[in-house]
């Protein structure tokens, strides 16, 4: 049996291994039904694809790693690599130290690598090097802009890997850009959506915003990490003040991330945070709680990427707190506002937001649960070609 390597390394990753992982496992259970004729066993091994998860240890904090693993259903990783925290250098080059004598033992027929922090770009460069195919989830994503860290591993990835999962027709588009082969890229949809479209019943049952005090519909939500907004006094210090001035009009709920509260301190704009009339700060959330909160939020504010496209799917709101954005389709299709860092035009836009507006939306293409499947199918047929063959035998 041939072993298909997931790497995950931060949260993101999680919710979109976790439907990938299920799929190769069911795909993996009907074709040895099928190949097996009754009352006889049949040896069909050269033929089925075991998945093994490999956490690099990215994201090593319970809150941020381990709860998700327990509320998504990921089996615990076969190996963890531990690499932890640092400098983008430090982590790239920890994933690699680490991961190249694990890949070397499971000698696997495929490496998958998901999103863009540097467990990805750092997990597809070391398999490249062993001549183990590269499979990018998530592939050919562009914020055009060179000074963003995900930038940088999401085009070095998509350079070196073979099989290019798509979320979007804009990504086809830089991808042929950049002189992909067509044939390398495939248009499957959002595994993300399948993880959201999977547990949304389950999430609503908590009503998470309930033991905070609130209703549906009368409340934000922020969420608040990236280096650019939360690493520099005059950003963080703004976007704060933008955030306190809405939680005069709407409660404002704030999942403080471990880096952004570590600055908040250091800045001393920690007890402001506190002071805001509305603003209700918490620890980071499980998976559940986040998305119960989300979905019945009158808006959410963001620098995520991931969250631009759940609130497109859930309908809801979305202030995303940038200069741009590597999913153009949550804009052009869904219910994300671009407003940067900008605290007058973030006032102004969830102003609206109050007043009635907010755009409405609607589910992109292929956004409907079966992205997975439709990455686990094109998996086995691409391993099971002859050029698949005679690459991993080189």
């Amino acid at each position: 049996m041939k072993k298909i390597a997931i790497l995950v390394g931060a949260r993101p990753n999680f919710m979109k291994a976790a439907p990938i992982i299920r799929a190769l496992r069911a795909q993996g259970a009907r074709q040895i039904k099928a190949e097996r004729p009754k009352g006889k066993e049949k040896n069909t091994s050269h033929q089925q694809f075991e998945p093994v998860l490999i956490h690099s240890g990215q994201h090593y904090d319970r809150r941020m790693s381990q709860v998700f693993f327990t509320e998504l259903g990921l089996p615990k990783p076969n190996r963890h690599l531990g690499v932890g925290s640092g400098s983008q250098a430090e982590q790239t080059a920890g994933v690699m130290t680490a991961l190249e004598p694990v890949l070397r033992e499971l000698k696997p027929a495929l490496l998958m690598v998901v999103g863009d922090v540097n467990s990805t770009m750092a997990g597809a460069l070391t398999a490249v090097k062993l001549h183990i195919p590269v499979a990018h989830v998530e592939a050919g994503l562009r914020s055009f802009n060179r000074e963003m860290p995900e930038e940088i591993n999401r085009v070095v990835t998509d350079s070196i890997s073979d099989l290019l999962f798509t979320t979007e027709k804009s990504a086809e588009k830089n991808l042929r850009a950049e002189g992909v082969p067509p044939g390398r890229i495939h248009f499957v949809g959002n595994v993300m959506i399948d993880t959201l479209l999977a547990l949304r019943g389950k999430a609503r049952k908590i009503s998470h915003y309930r033991k905070l005090g609130l209703e549906p519909g009368e409340y934000a939500l922020v969420t608040l990490h990236r280096p650019s907004n939360v690493d520099a006094v005059p950003e963080l210090r703004e976007i704060l003040r933008a955030l306190v001035e809405i939680s005069k009009s709407l409660p404002v709920v704030f999942p403080v991330h471990p880096r952004t509260r570590k600055n908040l301190e250091a800045f001393g704009l920690w007890k402001k945070s506190a002071k805001g009339p509305g603003l209700i700060l918490t620890e980071p959330l499980g998976y559940l709680q986040f998305l119960s909160l989300m979905d019945r939020a009158r808006m959410v504010l963001t620098d995520s990427g991931g969250i631009q496209e759940e609130t497109t799917v859930l309908g809801v709101p979305c202030l995303t707190m940038r200069n741009e954005t590597e999913r153009p389709v949550t804009v052009e299709v869904g219910t994300n506002i671009m407003v940067g860092p900008d605290p007058g035009r973030i006032v102004r836009e969830a102003g609206k937001i109050l007043r009635g507006g907010g755009k409405k939306g609607r589910i992109p293409a292929k956004w409907d649960g079966k992205a997975a499947i439709r990455i686990a199918e094109i998996t086995r047929k691409y391993l099971l070609s002859s050029n698949a063959q005679a690459q991993m035998t080189k």
